[in-house]
């Protein structure tokens, strides 16, 4: 009896074995397209998907900088102030901005804000509104000038085309950006950049355009 229970059992398990053959499906192999020329990716997909996911540059830049209204800007000055209260000191950032249209008209003014780029729109919005007119012939000043504002002493020279701006920092500045191209110059005893820029508007300012008279006297 065991032995004919035994065989049975074997029976049903082969049986049982040859219906799942019947009930499953073939699989079917699919071809590798990975390596394909045809779906490989072309390369201006590749630098479109580049680009998809750089992120748009919003940092701040320093510098000169052209705006639309065709008024350019300079940040010459950044500095750290603060403010003593009674719960303690206050920290925040001056800007010193010189902006110009390079054909006569420069302004400079000073902000204060909590951070740089605030503190540079506040500036460049007060600088526009203090934009003066200065008297220039052709690429350089008019003249020979020298003028004093505070402890700065401001030396300037129309210079032959080609020279350059011959100018430090601060001043170069203001020179380029009210359109000077050729100027010789030189700044006396004040390293403050601040003073040394308002001395220079000042400078420029002073300047008188010069007449040339069509009446010319015959030498004896």
């Amino acid at each position: 009896m065991l032995l004919e229970e035994k065989v049975y059992h074997s029976k049903l398990i082969i049986n049982m074995a040859d219906q799942d053959k019947k009930n499953t499906k073939p699989e079917v192999k699919k071809p590798d397209t990975k390596g394909t020329a045809e779906n490989a990716p072309v390369r201006g997909d590749r630098r479109n998907m580049q680009t998809q996911k750089r992120r748009p540059d919003s940092r701040g830049r320093r510098g000169k900088k052209e705006n639309s209204d065709g008024v350019d800007k300079k940040i010459v000055s950044i500095r750290r102030v603060s403010r003593t209260y009674s719960g303690g000191k206050r920290m925040r950032l001056s800007v010193l901005v010189v902006a110009g249209d390079k054909n006569g008209r420069v302004g400079a003014a000073l902000a204060k804000a909590a951070d740089v780029r605030t503190a540079e729109d506040k500036a460049f919005s007060l600088a526009k509104k203090k934009m003066v007119k200065v008297s220039l012939r052709g690429g350089t000043i008019p003249h020979q000038v020298t003028y004093k504002k505070g402890a700065a002493r401001i030396f300037m020279k129309p210079a032959a085309p080609g020279t350059g701006v011959i100018a430090g920092g601060a001043m170069r500045a203001v020179l380029e950006l009210v359109g000077v191209k050729d100027i010789l110059t030189k700044v006396i005893g004040s390293s403050n950049n601040i003073s040394n820029v308002y001395a220079a508007i000042e400078a420029l300012q002073s300047l008188k355009p010069v007449k040339r008279s069509n009446n010319v006297k015959e030498s004896k």
